[in-house]
């Protein structure tokens, strides 16, 4: 179609236009309704294509994200901007968001992940905030074993880690944690979710706003190209075997460009000189001008031919869509458009007005002159559809509920330790966070590998900031509400155990296609599961995002809500360790053992199977061993303290003496010996110095839990009840086993 066609007639061979940019007949309907009867030319359809669709308009998860609490005394900014915010204290806030990059990293491993973490970086910072922490959740598919697929997985963990790896270390930016979970149901469809966190003066928050008549817009950043065009329509698909032909809608990255961009900002935030300045992310120029206007009610006038370009030849609708890297639109005051050039030229970025605010509500696109494109902002940018999708209890439900851990042959107590200590979901990740710098920046305290949450302190107020993600697939298949509950359960009892006081939550919600019926009420019940936990536990949502058609061939992830708890601690001082202290020091199990297996990884890796059912837990006691964790702390009881949950007491206890390398003798008293490897909920592992024995045991029962002495830190095994390995073979199996596996064909 030549330029012309496309910038001023309606398209030609339409059905095939509207199939290509994934538009319905009825949205084109709709489409029609919004410009009067008028067709739309391509650059239109384009953007109505960008903006409507799944990753950008969230037409099918809108319905069910209205429920979540997003209000709390420290919350300054809930959804809708590019990162939440929340008070820290001392005139501090803290901005922080979690995204996913998971087509692209399936597509092209280094660059899909890198341009991943270069995307959240752009989230933090366009909020006027430092980013001062990176962490990630991965789900990979089989990479044990000679078989194709697991050859390919292995082959995208090395990609995506390197991707991470290059991407934060060049910004400088610690990566300090994060997760990375095996199943083949990502065999098809990996998962790569970025989280970043950055720090402001709670006064000097910016957010992606244009208004003022008569302001300038300004493009500042990289030039723009043709990479990663169509980026948010591709994400917004299922994959088949023909998706890697989808590589040219990747975005390529240069961290080296967007360090320079990051200080840029930074220093332009420090001036007067700005309304508004939204990244371009998904969609690029089209999602970042029409929500800066959209917000205020403003039109605006852009002229495309101003807009800087890397390659010959391009079109309005190259412009529009392109998702080329390390690039930002402003809103300006006007009349300090050369103070803000000379800002951006010193730092060797290209800067250009390319518009400015309008009072016709409309987004008028000039090329040359002429007008390419005229279309109301409010019902692309405001009034996407919102789609009341059919759902459908999962039939599989019925059968993987009705097992129990009896269902299967059982299995000696040495050789399941054995089995599950081995197992990559358990081991040290070190060959994957030995990539990421975590100490640049010289604030990390608590850092990966050190188990549960990470921590960062802040030097302006002398606090700490704990964070830690969590998800566990396995519960969230056998029960998407429960499971999902769970998720931000265990990721603020992560955050408690470091000392810090869980605060909010970040989420992304990773589904498969929502045209299914039985995906769309995993993804209904999970919604519902994250608002009862949140509110139970007064952690609301401050961000987010939703990734569906995680599916290739028809074949869906599960279901996997990955949330990111952020907490604070008083005192950067009183950061709780979770691995053993001193020899000699009394371990304590706080909380009940009640022989829970369901979604275990106990069956998973002893049995193959994800299986069983979810018990019911009580809010109310979690919130009580949060509270008795962080007390404890504070009055200096605790020498460390770790969470009890996949694989349960006997792997929690291997971590902690592998990690240490100190050894471990205890005894739990059980109904079945099988237990020391049940998932029970709300358990913890506390160690205490003798002298602080007593009031440890005392303060627990005024909190109402539960509270045993189970042994002794010490000597040269792990010995748990009828278990015992040499701790030199623990460490072997923690440390050793996953860089065996990924390193297998190298």
């Amino acid at each position: 179609m030549s330029q012309n066609n496309e910038t001023t007639n309606p398209v030609e061979d339409l059905d095939e236009v509207l199939k290509n940019h994934k538009l319905s007949k009825e949205e084109y309907q709709d489409i029609l309704r919004i410009l009067e009867g008028r067709h739309p030319n391509l650059v239109e359809i384009g953007i109505f294509s960008a903006m409507w669709s799944e990753h950008c308009s969230y037409k099918s998860s809108t319905k069910y994200l209205r429920g979540f609490p997003t209000e709390a005394p420290w919350v300054i900014q809930g959804p809708g901007e590019n990162a939440g915010v929340i008070d820290i204290g001392d005139g501090m806030a803290a901005v922080f968001k979690m995204e996913s990059h998971n087509h692209p990293s399936f597509i092209e491993p280094f660059q899909g992940a890198a341009t991943g973490v270069g995307g959240i970086l752009r989230d933090i910072f366009t909020m006027g905030a430092r980013p001062v922490a990176n962490m990630n959740a991965l789900r990979f598919g089989t990479v044990k074993g000679d078989s194709e697929v697991a050859k390919y997985q292995r082959h995208l963990v090395r990609g995506v880690v390197d991707g991470i790896g290059s991407y934060g270390n060049c910004m400088g930016v610690p990566t300090i944690g994060g997760e990375v979970s095996f199943d083949e149901s990502y065999n098809g469809n990996i998962l790569v979710n970025a989280f970043s966190l950055g720090l402001v003066k709670s006064d000097e928050i910016f957010l992606g706003v244009a208004s003022g008549l008569g302001n300038p817009v300004m493009y500042v950043g990289s030039k723009t190209g043709r990479d990663g065009l169509g980026g948010a329509v591709m994400s917004s698909d299922s994959f088949t075997e023909e998706s890697k032909s989808l590589r040219p809608t990747v975005q390529v990255g240069d961290p080296f460009t967007e360090k320079l961009l990051l200080e840029a900002c930074l220093e332009l935030f420090k001036t007067d000189l700005i309304v508004g300045i939204q990244d371009m992310g998904a969609a690029g120029l089209t999602s970042s001008a029409f929500e800066m206007a959209g917000k205020t009610g403003a039109g605006l006038i852009m002229h495309l031919d101003k807009v800087p370009a890397r390659e010959e030849g391009m079109t309005p609708y190259d412009f529009m869509l392109s998702e080329s890297q390390e690039r930002m639109l402003i809103c300006a005051k006007k009349g300090s458009e050369q103070d803000i050039i000379d800002i951006f030229e010193k730092w060797e970025l290209d800067v250009a007005v390319i518009g400015e605010v309008t009072d016709t509500a409309r987004m008028e696109l000039m090329w040359h002159g002429e007008k390419c494109a005229d279309m109301p902002i409010a019902p692309v940018s405001e009034e996407a559809p919102v789609l009341d999708r059919p759902v459908s209890r999962p039939k599989y439900l019925d059968e993987v509920n009705s097992k129990t851990v009896d269902s299967y042959k059982a299995v000696g107590d040495q050789e399941a330790f054995e089995t599950l200590l081995s197992n990559i979901e358990v081991s040290d990740k070190a060959w994957v966070y030995n990539q990421y710098d975590s100490m640049v920046q010289t604030n990390t305290t608590k850092h990966p590998g050190s188990l549960d949450a990470s921590c960062i302190r802040i030097k302006e107020n002398g606090k700490a900031l704990a964070m830690s993600t969590d998800c566990n697939p396995r519960y969230c298949y056998i029960d998407p509400h429960k499971g999902a509950a769970l998720a931000v359960v265990e990721s603020g009892r992560n955050v408690a155990m470091s000392g810090a006081r869980p605060l909010s939550i970040t989420d992304c919600l990773n589904f498969g296609n929502p045209e299914n019926l039985e995906v769309m009420w995993q993804f209904a019940h999970s919604c519902e599961g994250i608002k009862e936990a949140c509110l139970a536990l007064n952690t609301p949502v401050v961000s987010g995002n939703v990734s569906l058609y995680n599916e290739t061939n028809g074949v869906s992830v599960f279901p996997t809500p990955a949330i990111a708890m952020v907490g604070l601690n008083e005192d950067e001082n009183k950061v709780l360790p979770s691995v053993f202290q001193e020899e000699g020091s009394q371990i304590l199990l706080v909380g009940e053992t009640k022989g829970e297996f369901g979604g275990s990884l106990y069956i998973k890796a002893l049995h193959g199977e994800t299986a069983g059912k979810l018990p019911s837990f009580d809010y109310e006691k979690e919130l009580a061993l949060w509270e008795l964790v962080i007390e404890a702390n504070k009055k200096g009881f605790l020498l460390s303290a770790k969470d009890v949950n996949v694989g349960g007491v006997a792997i929690a206890l291997s971590k902690m003496a592998a990690v240490s390398g100190m050894g471990v003798s205890a005894y739990v008293n059980l109904k079945e010996s099988r237990d020391i490897f049940d998932e029970s909920q709300t358990r913890a592992l506390l160690e205490v110095e003798n002298k602080n024995m007593v009031a440890m045991i005392a303060m627990a029962k005024e909190y109402d839990l539960d509270i045993a002495v189970i042994g002794a830190v010490g000597g040269y095994d792990v010995k748990i009840n009828n278990l015992a390995l040499p701790l030199t073979k623990v460490k072997d199996i923690y440390f050793n086993t996953f860089t065996r596996t990924i390193e297998q064909d190298l």
